[in-house]
């Protein structure tokens, strides 16, 4: 007996992006075990959780240990006390009527970025941003929406690209065919920029008029700096008819190792008389059995004071260290975006060099890590992804090794 196989596992390259960086530096400190480098690359936290957060962990798991209080399996949706708390806090209070049967908590968002695709047929077109966080594409690819990779491109021949560039500082067009799908993440994860809530709107408008429905990852929301800058999708007039919705605890409030987040889905947004937001609770009954109740227990905290508080004083961290690495890169000349709104920086890699040669160049040359742009989409090659996720002290001296590489020159 043959067994058949998913065959779209096969177009994919050999590696993820991250998992071909990570090889890349163990190899280089396999031959400089003595080598310093500092990490400015994958977007993983470095902060501890805050107290808040660590007391509502020893209070859950205090509870666990006695009979009246132990819980087991819980609502695959995720506990109410949890969605209720999101619903009031996040929404609510921001004038937007989102409900408790509206949200649905995961181990994390990237999982339901990639999951959310099988309430939707096999033949839809879909709408990626590029460049774009690599899940999108990926998980599209495994679902075989996305047709064949075309090598002398660098794009999938059924992908809808939503070109992202220096000219149209990276606020992509409307797409020019019919998308069914469409993926929005804002603020941008590479690039680090944003939209105004009138730009988002037409977005809304057209997915509206068009029949679309609009996944929007909101991840990085809580970054955001400035006035006019919309945190949800929602806030947009009619977003809840052609909407859906993803947050993390990952980056807001350190979760990366903990594993949170949520996905809203309107009872309003129907395709056809069908609601999505039913069809979600069956897909996550079948297939999911709820994030921890320890986990759950500490994203509420995270909700309230005093964590509210700590959370937002450990963004403004970072925030800073997005400010050093934006004016050190500036002040040697070389064009940056992002780092305002978001703790992601897009800079442009001179002297013409790829992407990847600019990586192996800044990991040789100056023991320092940063993602190259076109690991993001073929829109990215030239440019090179910092994170402001490091200590001050690391991301300092990160950005005078950059300078100090940069005025040395490049090969």
């Amino acid at each position: 007996m043959t067994i058949e196989l998913n065959q779209n596992y096969a177009k994919l390259p050999d590696s993820y992006l991250f998992s071909t960086i990570n090889k890349k530096i163990a190899s280089f400190q396999k031959e400089y075990p003595k080598a310093d480098i500092i990490r400015l690359g994958i977007g993983d936290v470095v902060l501890p959780l805050v107290p808040g957060v660590i007391e509502a962990l020893h209070e859950a798991v205090d509870e666990q240990a006695v009979r009246e209080t132990f819980r087991g399996y819980g609502p695959e949706g995720g506990y109410d006390f949890l969605r209720q708390a999101i619903a009031e806090v996040e929404f609510q209070t921001n004038g937007i009527n989102i409900q408790l049967d509206e949200v649905f908590i995961s181990d994390g968002s990237k999982s339901d970025v990639a999951n959310i695709q099988e309430l939707f047929g096999q033949k839809i077109s879909v709408a990626i941003g590029d460049p774009v966080y690599p899940v999108y594409i990926d998980s599209n690819v495994l679902s075989g929406r996305l047709g064949d990779f075309e090598a002398v491109t660098g794009k999938w021949s059924e992908a809808i690209y939503l070109v992202g560039n220096e000219t149209n500082r990276f606020v992509p067009e409307l797409p020019a065919k019919k998308a069914d799908l469409i993926y929005l993440c804002y603020p941008n994860n590479p690039t680090g920029m944003t939209l105004t809530k009138d730009q988002l709107q037409l977005w809304v408008d057209y997915a509206n008029d068009q029949g679309n429905v609009i996944i929007f990852d909101a991840a990085y929301e809580a970054y955001i700096q400035e006035d006019g800058i919309p945190h949800s999708i929602y806030e947009c007039s009619g977003a809840q008819t052609c909407a859906i919705e993803m947050r993390s605890f990952s980056k807001k409030a350190g979760f990366t190792g903990l594993r949170l987040g949520y996905t809203v889905i309107p009872k309003a947004l129907q395709i056809n008389g069908q609601s999505l937001n039913k069809m979600w609770l069956r897909r996550q009954s079948t297939k999911f059995n709820g994030a921890p109740y320890i986990v759950q227990k500490a994203g509420a905290a995270t909700l309230q004071e005093p964590a509210k508080s700590q959370i937002a004083d450990n963004i403004q961290y970072y925030m800073e260290n997005a400010r050093i690495i934006r004016e050190g890169l500036e002040a040697s000349g070389i064009t940056v975006f992002g780092g305002v709104n978001a703790p992601y920086l897009w800079m442009k890699v001179p002297n013409g060099l790829s992407s990847w040669e600019f990586f192996d160049q800044l990991l040789t040359r100056a023991q320092v890590v940063g993602t190259p742009g076109v690991g993001f989409g073929p829109s990215g090659e030239g440019y090179f992804r910092l994170t402001a996720f490091n200590i001050h002290e690391q991301t300092l001296a990160a950005v005078e090794r950059i300078q100090s590489f940069l005025a040395v020159g490049l090969g």
